[in-house]
């Protein structure tokens, strides 16, 4: 009997081993099986942290190293509900009149919500951003609010836990990141060349992470450059957040941007601007653009247009205040066209600078149409349609040259392509194919009529002149250095094609040189002390199909010192007042923007002396000029 209930009390034993074991494996099934992921997921999210770290982006610098446009970091102010609690509005109401944000709009952020997230655990928002953008000193006066929060409770009696809830409330609950944004330390100063960028958010995976990214002009074209590589560490943390860096798994250094060297020079640059914005005051034109280049690299020194913009505060502006008008718009370019039509003539050998053509006394019927002169000019030859500007002497060479021959130029001149400038926006300008050409269009285009061009493919077209027949591609960015000023790429100026031979280029800078002498159409650009070879041009401007009295386009283009040419220079104004004519308010800019430069780039001068300046020469020794000029 005895024996009967041992063996009973054993055997309940062992029953009672077997169940609990059963239940152990079960719950270690359910624990390391069945809800495995969830609880590895958990447990990632209580001790696994994954922290992004952004690239600073590189600067943007001039060709002497002054800097353009740099990055600097303000503040984001975020908050964590969870450490907040209830108490979200004594903490709305401290930070409110800090940060600018109504009382009732910041207690609502700051309220702790819960979702439930894509592995199916319900989570309550700990991360919440109050504004971003915020200055330093804002913030270090919203971490001293909340050093300083009075929540109405005597905390000496609360429980040693609930003095740490407190404590955390104040130091951790209301903390900041690094906001970067982008600034331009000299305002306006090659606003359409550098463009602008915004700070935006970007989500990786869980992180946002504020990022720097180009909208227009240098900002937007070398944006993969500036913008560098994130960096990222994964590690573990205790139950306090403290990093238990033994178990840090990756941690990848941020690749910082690229810095971006321009060709540009901020003081050729600075003198171009102060010069269009003198113009724009005397002769209040809609708009007043100017480029400085060097003729044999291509090289840009300065190009501005105005009205201009801040890239500081892009949005406080108008769109064509920020519309780089110099490759965007495309006009009728008027009488600086003919160096294509003579250069092109000189280089087949169809005319001669001698070579005399009939004028028809400024009036010549051709394909229906009647052309004008601005005087009745008899015989003259090609040196004087130059000087003079003829437009019937211009269409007569471009009637010898032929249709075919004359688009053929065009295309090796680099009209109705891109010029490849490293700026967004560039258009092709309008250049229609012979079959499309009216009787009299191989008579118009000589004198700059019935084409569309940009102001920088008319500029390349006479730094083509002045390299001595060769098209250069324009160049903007020189190089490129890594944050400790390493070259890691340098750009070299780029040959397009020979457009004419180095005997017409000659030929024509030749014919050049007379423009500004006074008996040419610009005496107003002639230099004291270098010898200049440009082309005045004055178009009357087209709206929807039709030319319009009264509103022009005036340019002056030109090289110097001519015999070797440093630079070339393009002024262009859209509708002048006080004045129309290109020698008239385009030349002028062009002699003060030429002097100060030559001056600072200390050009060796060709000539001594010069017997007659534009400020000697009268109002009544000044030649009568034309609407083509």
């Amino acid at each position: 009997m005895a024996k009967q209930l041992q063996f009973k009390r054993l055997l309940g034993l062992g029953l009672l081993l077997t169940l609990c074991l059963a239940a152990l494996a079960y719950r270690l099934v359910d624990l390391q099986v069945l809800r495995h992921g969830r609880l590895k997921a958990l447990a990632q999210q209580n001790t696994h942290r994954e922290y992004l770290f952004e690239p600073r982006r590189g600067d943007i610098l001039d060709a002497n190293g002054n800097l353009l446009a740099t990055s600097v970091n303000v503040k984001v102010v975020c908050a964590d509900p969870t450490l907040i609690g209830s108490h979200a509005p004594e903490v709305a109401r401290a930070l409110a009149p800090l940060l600018g944000i109504p009382e009732q709009e910041l207690g609502e952020k700051l309220v702790p919500r819960t979702r439930v997230n894509s592995q199916g655990l319900t989570i309550t928002n700990s991360y919440v951003r109050l504004k971003t953008r915020v200055p330093v000193e804002t913030w270090e006066a919203v971490r001293a609010a909340m050093t300083n929060l009075n929540l109405g409770i005597d905390e000496r009696s609360l429980s040693r836990n609930e003095q740490a809830f407190y404590r955390s409330l104040r130091q951790k609950s209301v903390f900041s990141e690094d906001y970067p944004i982008r600034v331009y330390p000299n305002q306006t100063l090659a606003a359409h060349v550098l463009g602008f960028a915004s700070t935006a958010e970007r989500r990786i995976d869980e992180h946002l992470i504020n990022e720097i990214q180009g909208r227009d002009g240098i900002e937007l074209m070398m944006n993969s450059k500036l913008s560098g590589v994130p960096g990222w560490r994964l590690t573990e943390t205790d139950r306090r957040g403290r990093e238990l860096v033994s178990f840090r798994e990756q941690d990848v250094e941020p690749r910082e941007g690229i810095n971006v060297v321009l060709t540009i020079d901020s003081f050729i640059q600075n003198v171009v601007e102060s010069v269009l914005a003198e113009t724009m005051e005397k002769h209040t034109p809609i708009s007043a653009s100017a480029i400085v280049t060097r003729p044999q690299t291509g090289e840009v020194l300065a190009m501005a247009t105005y009205p201009t913009f801040d890239p500081n505060n892009p949005g406080a502006y108008p769109p064509d205040a920020r519309r780089n008008r110099i490759i965007s718009d495309v006009v009728e370019p008027g009488s600086t066209f003919k160096i294509l039509v003579i250069s092109g003539g000189l280089n087949d050998g169809i005319i001669g600078l001698e070579d005399v053509f009939d004028c028809e006394r400024g009036r010549f019927l051709y394909g229906g149409r009647v052309l004008h002169d601005h005087e009745k000019y008899g015989a003259l030859s090609v040196r004087e349609i130059v000087m003079k500007s003829s437009n019937i002497g211009s269409a007569k060479v471009g009637i010898r040259m032929g249709e075919h021959r004359l688009y053929e130029y065009l295309g090796l001149f680099g009209f109705g392509e891109r010029t490849g400038i490293t700026l967004p926006g560039e258009v092709r300008g309008i250049v229609h194919p012979v079959k499309k050409w009216s009787k009299v269009t191989i008579a118009q285009i000589p004198m700059g009529h019935g084409i569309a061009v940009t102001r920088l493919q008319m500029l390349m077209a006479m730094n083509t002149i002045a390299n001595g027949g060769t098209l250069m591609r324009p160049m903007l960015v020189d190089r490129l250095e890594d944050y400790q000023g390493n070259v890691v790429a340098r750009y070299s100026p780029q040959v397009i094609r020979r457009v004419v031979s180095e005997h017409a280029a000659a030929e024509i800078t030749d014919a050049l040189k007379d423009v500004v002498s006074t008996n040419g159409t610009a005496p107003k650009a002639a230099l004291t002390h270098y010898t200049v070879a440009g082309k005045t041009g004055t178009a009357q401007k087209v709206e929807d199909g039709r030319y319009v009295r009264g509103k022009y386009i005036s340019s002056f283009i030109g090289f110097f010192p001519a015999g070797n040419p440093e630079l070339c220079i393009s002024v262009v104004l859209d509708e002048p007042k006080e004045g129309y004519y290109g020698g008239q308010v385009a030349a002028p800019a062009f002699r003060r923007i030429a002097e100060r430069v030559a001056s600072y780039l200390n050009i060796k001068p060709d000539i001594q002396e010069k017997k007659t300046t534009p400020e000697t020469i009268t109002q009544t020794e000044q030649p009568r000029v034309a609407v083509t000029q």
